[in-house]
């Protein structure tokens, strides 16, 4: 059982930068990844990151501007995320599951609450 919570999101302006955090409790050796999902839209895929940190793929629509990071030792994923815009707002998920392609398919066995990030224009 994976337990996963998120922060660091909030409201800022556009050109911004964030930094999400997701904590992991529990069994923590899964592929991790990052999933938002806007008003009236269905969820989709971020970033996501092996649990060795060996490989990472992320969404065309952030390529370039936002990072996937962890840290095993502190059981933790981070999305850094730069040069932020107003079509970023969405509230953020943070995801784990065994299979790398399971996650991509987000299809993951474990998600958290998730977390608000809004741009404003």
């Amino acid at each position: 059982q994976v337990q996963l919570v998120e922060s660091g999101g909030g409201l800022v302006q556009a050109g911004a930068s964030l930094r999400l955090s997701c904590a992991a409790s529990g069994r923590t050796l899964y592929e991790m990844g990052w999933f938002r999902q806007a008003p009236g839209k269905e969820r989709e895929f971020v970033a996501a990151i092996t649990w060795t940190s060996s490989s990472t793929t992320y969404a065309e629509s952030v390529k370039g501007r936002f990072t996937i990071s962890r840290e095993n030792a502190r059981n933790t994923v981070y999305l850094t995320m730069n040069s932020l815009k107003p079509e970023d707002t969405a509230v953020y998920y943070c995801a784990a599951d065994r299979s790398y392609n399971t996650l991509l398919k987000l299809e993951s066995s474990y998600w958290g609450q998730g977390t608000q990030v809004t741009v404003s224009s």
